[in-house]
This record gives structure tokens, sequence and C-alpha cells, in this order.
């Protein structure tokens, strides 16, 4: 079926007789369609040449342009020995111009037309390097390979570059290339041979493809995007080039492999490489510094090109001059870069994609995108109409009237409207991206300079600790230090007016001083001034949330994303969300320390919204809980994976980890440890089935520790969190790890009582679900049946004694140790649910069990029930502000205002009073019911 071109639009010839030459050339066209060729030829020189010598080739194209592409690429492929450099050069004119014409008649989009020449080149460059490697391979050139081997061109890849790269080639673009091969190919003896015989290849291939001849050339290439191609030869070992990015890579090489793809020979060995580029393209945190490195390369290319003077569209290079494509592509590739690490969906080769990506998530408004994706199309199409009319390397409007002119007819324009158009065009995005390189510096910029939005500062601040400030790691570099200096006045500022400024003062200088390195973050703050305010709030309220943040600056980013003050997703939202990240790593210790990393953020978010008030005591502690519950979860398959690579899949069941503590009971706050029991169901196996098999027993308590390492060990990103699995059975001297059937005959048989008061608040949080519903169900039945009410209070009198003893009070804010506070009261919750039958784990339903197996007053437990949740308040908050009890003459004055609106007071000396009298109450209505002469004999 023919699927003749559509035109819509037909150029005006500069030169009508010229065009009339043309139509008699060809007199197999149809009115339209030889008023569209009359047209291009009248006014592109270099069209004309082509519609000469393809005069009998061009009108059958004209019918079905799909079908006559398709013919020329297979035409190409099949090109070999003598044929193959004309015939690559012919392909490539019949191409040129088939591609022209569907362009200016309106009849294929930008997207069709830039798509179209790439994938030329990319046929033209696999065709020429294969066969540069079957002639190596047939002179034995290349130690160790066969014909076999020619189809992957020897481990030779080829990584398209630059506009290449992102399928947005023009009409005479050079083709940036990196030429690359597989080192791994070749035994070591002859890797030279191998080099020497690679670099010839490609020396070939570049020459077969750009050399001018008779029937023209096919596409000039520029190999000088390799690493430092000065010293380096055209063709590299892929191992040489990953150490120079490792090492020495910059951010406009970071930015070039933004577009890279691998487009001809061993493809698979290109993407492997692009693949291990990723951690040096993309940085796993937001990498705001990327802007002043981008904006360094525009100001050096302004310098080079004589491009940043006054704008006039005559002579304008709509490429590199001010408002032009590099403009946009900057201005999108530096957003990238900043972002790109945290969120894969915004790693787009192509422009426009980029910015609709980036308009997605909203670091890009959507009118800005659009904007900048309608005048990027414009400009693109403005630079085709540029370099048709003489295939010239070249993206500058011409400087005569009548250059201005020509480009005006094969876009169907008038000149006046042409250049006006084009000078909107160029301002807008100037105006449109200037302010975000350089703040400041251009119409509609994002915001004023520091200097001049700062009033100066005053001497109420200390000087000696402002002083010191350049001596500190983070600003002993000359670019961090460069970069704070510009911060510091509105920094300041915001210090300056806090209710306590010197106080606010030495807590920032506690986090500067605690901060390894400065550029980063303090690119961050430059980009993004709100944070200073959310830093000096932290600061002024919670120096352990500030010396948290020296040792993790990275957890700013959550900040930026947009929904970090959002209300809280949820569990299952959450354990999506970790568990799709840990499957885009590749190795274990890569995805333990990007699960540090994740929890850290949400660790902060959590921390963050109760010091501002968005949550109190209470619903922070369940998130901190359900955060901690969801790493578990998440965490416990990637170990048994791991482990199972070694020592086989996990026998029977597999295990399930049992939570304990205030973790089973869904409460913890910012620096708990967690409790937890591993039980494993090996369903009568005796060993696993792997390269070094282990018995059951050994298979689980290694598997165990395992599963603490990956917890608690220290890595690059810290720690999660501390493990305590002191509450398994038999305690410190039973095994880490332990069956189903020794945990439920141990509970039945062995336990003690203060043991089956622990299982009152345990939950299961990870593992095989059929497992875990076991544990749970052997629970609730083993917790159903209630306890003789003496014999359980005997033992919780005896805890309570050994517990007053081993861990006192430290002070009127302990509000966790000590007679009538949190222990004590989660003690007789505990006692409760189990005298009541309850399996209910939080400690309101086990005083209400206390109540319903009659030994305590309902007044008295809504009494306890109030003073747990303001001892609960304390804690949480306490452990937010420093870390361990507070004491009052030291927490600040921030610190005493977060403290009286968590727990409702208005006066520290009033909630302190409140503390005091409800220890004392709490401590009588507990002494009270556990006074076994007021027992009715009958309830036992």
């Amino acid at each position: 079926m023919s699927t003749a071109l559509k035109i819509s639009r037909v150029p005006r010839a500069f030169d009508p007789e010229l065009g009339a030459e043309t139509r008699a050339l060809l007199p197999a066209l149809n009115g339209e369609q030889a008023e569209l060729v009359a047209g291009a030829c009248g006014s592109s020189p270099y069209l004309k040449e082509l519609t000469v010598r393809e005069a009998d080739w061009l009108p059958g194209a004209l019918q079905d342009p799909q079908a006559a592409v398709a013919q020329v690429f297979d035409t190409c492929r099949g090109l070999e020995g003598a044929a193959l450099k004309p015939g690559l050069r012919e392909g490539k004119r019949r191409l040129a111009l088939l591609t022209a014409l569907c362009d200016l008649s309106g009849g294929w989009s930008l997207e069709q037309v830039t798509g179209a020449l790439t994938d030329f080149g990319a046929l033209a460059v696999d065709v020429a390097i294969k066969a540069e490697i079957a002639t190596l391979i047939r002179r034995k050139k290349l130690p160790g390979l066969s014909e076999d081997d020619v189809s992957t061109a020897g481990g030779l890849t080829i990584l398209a570059m630059g506009k290449m790269g992102a399928h947005e080639l023009n009409y005479s673009s050079d083709i940036d290339l990196i030429c690359l091969f597989d080192e791994t190919r070749y035994d070591p003896d002859d890797f030279y041979e191998a080099r020497q015989a690679m670099v010839r290849a490609t020396k070939n291939m570049c020459a077969a493809l750009s050399d001018r001849t008779g029937d023209g050339y096919v596409f000039r290439t520029d190999l000088r995007l390799r690493p430092d191609p000065s010293v380096t030869p055209v063709c590299m070992a892929m191992e040489a080039a990953e150490r120079y990015y490792e090492s020495l890579g910059r951010t406009w090489e970071r930015a070039a492999y933004i577009k890279a793809r691998a487009c001809a020979g061993d493809i698979e060995a290109g993407e492997r490489f692009l693949n291990a580029l990723r951690p040096f393209v993309w940085r796993r945190h937001l990498d705001f510094a990327a802007i002043q490195d981008a904006h360094d390369i525009r100001l050096r290319i302004r310098e080079s090109k004589g491009t940043g003077g006054a704008l006039s569209v005559p002579g304008h290079d709509m490429k590199l001059g001010r408002g032009g494509i590099r403009e946009i592509e900057f201005f999108t590739q530096t957003r990238q870069l900043i972002a790109g690490g945290r969120d894969e969906t915004l790693r787009c080769r192509g422009t426009v994609d980029g910015l609709a990506a980036l308009a997605a998530k909203e670091w890009v408004p959507q009118d800005v995108a659009d904007t900048l994706s309608a005048h990027y199309r414009a400009h693109r199409e403005v630079e085709h109409r540029i370099q048709m009319v003489h295939d010239a390397q070249t993206h500058k409007m011409p400087q005569s009237p009548d250059g201005i002119a020509r480009i005006a007819c094969l876009m169907d324009r008038e000149p006046e409207a042409l250049t006006e158009e084009i000078r909107e065009r160029l301002q807008q995005v100037h105006e449109l991206t200037e302010g975000f390189f350089s703040p400041g510096s251009a119409p509609g910029s994002a915001r004023p300079t520091a200097a001049a939005a700062v009033p100066e500062i005053g001497a109420e601040l200390d000087g000696a600790v402002i002083a010191r400030w350049p001596t500190y790691p983070a600003l002993r570099s000359s670019r961090g230090a460069r970069i704070f200096e510009r911060l510091k006045p509105e920094l300041l500022a915001r210090v300056a007016a806090t209710a306590q400024p010197n106080e606010t003062l030495l807590a920032l200088d506690g986090f500067l001083s605690g901060l390894p390195a400065g550029v980063q973050l303090f690119s961050l703050f430059d980009a993004n001034p709100q944070l200073l305010d959310l830093l000096v709030d932290i600061a002024g309220t919670s120096r352990e949330l500030a010396s948290f943040l020296s040792r993790n600056s990275s957890v700013f980013d959550a900040v930026i994303g947009g929904s970090f003050f959002d209300a809280w997703p949820g569990a299952d939202v959450l354990q999506r969300q970790l568990e799709d990240r840990l499957a885009r790593e590749e190795d274990y210790e890569t995805r333990l320390d990007m699960a540090r990393r994740w929890a850290k953020e949400w660790h902060f978010r959590i921390g963050v919204h109760h010091l501002r008030g968005l949550i109190g005591g209470q619903q922070a502690g369940a998130q901190y809980a359900e955060l901690a519950s969801v790493v578990i979860a998440a965490l416990t398959p990637t170990v048994v994976e791991q482990f199972a690579a070694k020592h086989g899949p996990p026998p029977g069941r597999g295990a399930a980890v049992l939570a304990m503590g205030s973790l089973g009971a869904g409460q913890i706050h910012a620096q708990s440890d967690l409790d937890v029991i591993v039980i494993y169901d090996p369903c009568g196996a005796e060993v696993s089935e792997g390269k070094r098999p282990l018995a059951t027993r050994p298979y689980f308590a290694r598997l165990t520790q395992a599963f603490v390492t990956a917890l608690s060990a220290p890595m690059a990103q810290g720690r999660l969190y501390e493990v305590d699995m002191r509450l398994r059975p038999s305690g410190t001297q039973g095994p880490v790890a332990v069956s189903l059937t020794g945990f439920t005959s141990y509970q039945e048989n062995e336990a003690w009582i203060w043991e089956h008061l622990a299982l009152t608040r345990a939950r299961v949080v990870a593992g095989d679900a059929s497992l875990a519903s076991e544990i749970e169900s052997f629970r609730e039945r083993f917790l159903s049946t209630p306890r003789p009410v003496s014999k359980v209070l005997q033992e919780v009198v005896r805890m309570r004694g050994r517990l007053s003893e081993a861990k006192p009070p430290k002070g009127v804010w302990d509000a966790k140790n000590g007679a009538g506070r949190m222990m004590d009261i989660e003690l007789l919750s505990q006692a409760g649910a189990l005298t009541a039958g309850s399996v209910a784990r939080d400690v309101h339903a086990g005083l209400d069990g206390a109540v319903t197996a009659g030994w305590l007053d309902r007044t008295d437990a809504d009494y306890l029930g109030a003073s747990y949740d303001l001892f609960w308040q304390v804690q949480s908050a306490a452990r937010l502000l420093s870390g361990k009890p507070i004491d009052a003459a030291t927490i600040g004055e921030g610190g005493a205002r977060f403290l009286c609106r968590t727990t409702g007071h208005d006066q520290l000396e009033t909630l302190e009073q409140a503390l005091t009298a409800r220890y004392s109450g709490c401590a009588e209505r507990i002494d009270a019911a556990l006074n076994m002469e007021g027992l009715d004999a009958g309830q036992d």
C-alpha cells in the first residue's frame, strides 16, 4: 500500500528560475511534489545538487518515504568490500534529501527527522566498524578471535554522544563518538596487540565515514569526548576509561553521559560499561554543585566563541549564543544531574523528554517546560534550515538580508516576521534560563543575591564563634568557603531573628564543625535558601537533630522533593518504595547502604514533623515503629538471598522476625534499640542445599547473625538500628535463633512469667506468611487463657524490685525509669493483658485487661493511661532533643518551647510539677493494685 508524503506546506523558492530548472528535471512528480522540490532547490544549492543526482530515485521515494528509508537502510546493511564507501555515501545522500523534503513539507515531525538521521548514523558506524574488524580477523591481527566475533565487533563498542546519543542529529552534524573495547575478551598477554588493532580499526572506520570522495562523505566523526583525548588512543580499554571517570571525571563529562548510548559494535558490552558508569553520572545525593559547574562552562563557551554580546539575530549562533539551543540543554541537563541520582525517571536522553520528566516531578514549572520545549523545537527547525542551504556545519544565522531571506523561504515565512520571532524566542529562553545559573543577574531570576537580601547583622552574635568557622573541614576548600561566604549573611540574619540568637549560633556552630565536607551541602542551601530556615529551626531547638544532620547532611535532599511535609504514607507504600529501590541496586553492600540512606531520610522527616508540631509524640512513636518494621521486612529477603547464594535457600519455611518490646507494641522513639527474636521452621529438613551446605541449626544461627549485621553494622552510610536479642528463649545463654517447636515448647513448659509478660507485646514483622500466621496463632492461643492473678502480680512485684535497683531514675525528666513511670506502667499493663487473657499489645488495652480481671480500678486505669501518654510525650521529645534524659538547665529556649508545646503546658516549671505529681500518683496506684492482701482468693 502506497503511503505518499503528506504535504501540509510548501517552501517558497528564493530563486524561482532555479526552481523552474529543477522542475524540468523531475517530470515524474505531481504538481504539489514539484512545488515542494522547486521551493527546496530554489533556496538550497545543496538540496538542488542532491536532487539532480537522485532525479531517477526521488519520485518513487516521495510516493512512499517510509519504504524508501527502509530500502536505503537494508541496502547499506549489506555493503561490504569496495562497495562500502560509495554505497554509504549514496545512502546518506538519498536519506538527507528525502528527510529534508519530508521536513520542509511538514510531513514529518522534528523527532522523525532527527530520528531518521540518527538511525542512519548508527547504521553507518556499525557497518563500517564491523567491516574493519572483519578485515583484521581475516589478517589474524586480533588474537584469539574468529569470524564468529565479527557480529560483536570483537568487543569494540561505540558510544553515541551528544545529539546522536539523544536521537537529535542535525542535517550537517558531526557525530560525537567514544570508542572502547572490552579488554576481558583477550588474553592479558595479547592486550597491547589487541589495542593496537582496535585503534587501527577505529581510525579506518572514521576515514570510511568522513573522507570526502567524488560521492561526497557520510558523517564527519569527532572522537574528542573520550577521556583526556590529547594523550589517549582513539580506542581505549573499558577498564582504563572507567578508572579515569572514577578518579578524574568532571561535571561536563557527567552531563555528556546523560545522552550516551551504545549505538554500534558490541552493544551489550557498551550497555554494561554505561551501567558501571551510573554512579559517576548520577550522584545519590541532590547535586546542586553542578549548577555552578555548568555556569562556569557556559561562561567559558561565551568567552571562547564570542557569543556573550548583545542579542542580534543576523549572525546569531542558534546553538551557542544567548538564548540558544545549548542554554536549554544546559538548563535541562543540569537539573537532571541534580536530581537524577535519586529519581531514575529523570534520566532521559532527549532534551524535550527531559523537560517533560522534570515538569512531571515539579523540578521545573510546567509552563516553563512547555515554553522551553516549544522554543527548543523552533530553534532546531531554524538550525536545520541553516544547515540545509550549503550542507555546512554551522549554527549561525546569515549576516546578509539575502541569507536571512533564503532561510525564511525554506520556512515559508517573511524575513522580517521570522527575524522578530527568533529574537523573541531567544530573549525568552535567556530570561528563563539565566536566573537559574546566575541568580539575580537576569530578569525573572529565582531570588536576589544574599548580600542584597540580608540587612547588616548587629553585634548581638558572638564574633568569636563565627571567626573559627574557616578552620572547620567543610570550609577548608576554596570552593566550599566561597559558596558559604555567599550564604553567611543570609544565615546569620536568620540566626539573629531567633529568640535566643547566641544559643542558636552555638548549635549551628556544632553543626558546621561536624560536617566532613561542605561544597554539596552549601550548594544545596545556595539554590534552596528556604532550607536555611529549617536548619536554623532545628539548630535552635534540637542539638541532637542538628548533630544528626552534621553526620547525615544528605537527608536535606528529602526536603527538596516536594512531598516532605505531606501526610505519612503508611507501611504498604513505604515497603513498596524501599523494595523497589533495593531491587535497583546490583550488589549486597550497595543495597545495605541504600537502605540506610532511605531510612535516615524518613527518620529525619518524622523528627522534623514532630519538632514542628505537625504530629504529636504518639504519632511520631507509631511512625518510627512502622519505619523500623518496614526496614526489617524489606531487608530480610535481601539478607536471605545473599546468604542463600553460598549456603542454599533456607530449609523449610525459613525464618520469621518477631518484634518484641516497644517495637512489638508499635511505638518507639528516635533513639530506640530494636528487640527481636528470630524463629525458624525447617519442616523436618536437617541440612541446607547449596554450594556449602549447613545443618539446620547453624544455618539459621548464622543467617540471624547476618541479619543483625545488616541492621547494625556501621557502613559508609552509618548503621540502621542497634539490635537487642536478649528476649529470646534462655536469653544470652540460648541460641540466637530458635525453632518454632523449640519456641512454643519453651513458652509452654519452661518460660518464666516475665517472658509471658513480654509475649503480650510480640508481633511478627518479617518472614514467610504461613510461618508468621502460625506464630501469631500460637501467641493468641497461648495468651487467651487468663493466668492466676496472684502468681502474675507476685512476679511483677519481684521485677519492679529488680528494675528499681538496676535502673534508678535520673531526675524528674527521666520519664522512663522509676516507680510510677513508663516502665512501671508498661509492666502493670502487661500483667493486665496476661491475667485477662487479652492479646492486645498496647498499654491502654493492657490496663483495660487489669480492670476486666478485677484487680485494678477503672478510675486508676484511666489515670495511669493518661499519665503514660504524658510520660511518652516527654520521653519521645527528650530523645529528639538530646538523645538522653534532658536537663532543663541546658536544653535551651527552643527545646523548652518544644517540650511545652508537645505536652500541652505553658511553662517548663508547670510541666515539671505535673510530672512530679503524676509519678507519685501512679506509684501509689500501682502499689495499691499490687497489694495482695486486698485480693479475693477466688480470683486466683
